[in-house]
């Protein structure tokens, strides 16, 4: 009932006789399978030792690559996944929420009459006293909420915070709580693969934004490399490159990805306790999620 599993990178035939006349005889290569899978694929690998990466857009994919799956009790608890990734590794990450909170934000203040600009909104973040507020972005209520804006004030209420008005504001508050929901996936993967994350790769769209992956660079202590933005296309051309006998290996993908441009941000070391102490805050506010 199945088709046979594959390889990325594998020849499966060639275009259907009814799309040749616009397609050519054009061969048909098996790609990474996934938009993730791609985009990993694609990462620019040029990091000593350990590194980590988060395709980032409306969902967070936090993880690391593996040359073999964690079947342990330990990451079944902890809700990580194993996916297959190109030549023969192992994508072992957790889905986190991403920047759909502050999509969804946008979305309620035009309906309300309130047009934000987004690089405006960014921009005014800087006003915004740090730490101010934080959520628990993976709480339940944030999945498809009809008033985003609402929902994350209902949070802060209930734990005891108070309830934010301008739209700076709320942008501050998601993106520094994806930040710590980001440090907090990373020291799980530490524990459970031993991996030490000596850098951090954001692929992606969410990778423009310079002031979350600076503010990431700075929680977590190691340099963060932006890009590519397009990951998920470059890592399928590769692949395709891959199946068409032009590359061979991961090393030759990865020497090509590199010749991407990239935004590098190096941590700023003395905002690092703040992180910390706002880390433990978020903590203590969400004990009651398992994970």
């Amino acid at each position: 009932m199945l088709p046979s599993v594959v390889e990325a990178g594998t020849e499966l035939g060639k275009v259907l006789p009814e799309w040749q006349s616009d397609l050519g005889a054009a061969r048909v290569v098996a790609p990474a399978t996934h938009d993730t899978g791609s985009a990993i694929a694609a990462t620019p690998v040029s990091l000593p030792g350990g590194w980590g990466y988060i395709s980032s857009g409306t969902w967070s994919l936090v993880g690391v690559e593996l040359a073999r799956p964690i079947i342990t009790p330990e990451a079944f608890a902890a809700n990580f996944t194993n996916e297959g990734g190109v030549f023969g590794t192992t994508r072992f990450l957790k889905n986190v929420m991403g920047l759909w909170l502050l999509q969804e934000c946008q979305r309620q203040w035009t309906r309300d009459g309130r047009v934000t600009d987004y690089d405006r909104l960014l921009a005014d973040v800087d006003a915004v006293t740090p730490f101010t507020a934080l959520i628990d972005p993976d709480d339940a209520r944030f999945l498809a909420p009809e008033n985003m804006p609402g929902a994350i004030n209902t949070y802060l209420v209930e734990h005891g915070q108070a309830p934010l008005q301008a739209p700076a504001a709320f942008a501050r508050c998601i993106m520094e709580s994806l930040v710590l929901r980001y440090c907090e996936v990373f020291h799980q993967i530490r524990e459970l693969t031993g991996t030490v994350i000596n850098g951090v790769h954001v692929l992606g769209g969410g990778a423009r934004n310079a002031r979350l992956n600076q503010w990431l660079a700075d929680a977590l202590g190691v340099p963060v490399i932006a890009g590519p933005y397009e990951a998920t296309a470059l890592g399928n051309a590769l692949m395709q490159l891959v199946g068409l006998g032009e590359l061979r290996g991961l090393a030759e993908v990865r020497a090509i990805a590199q010749n991407t441009p990239t935004q590098d941000y190096s941590p700023r070391g003395a905002g690092r306790d703040a992180w910390n102490e706002a880390g433990q805050r978020l903590s203590a506010m969400v004990s009651s999620r398992a994970h």
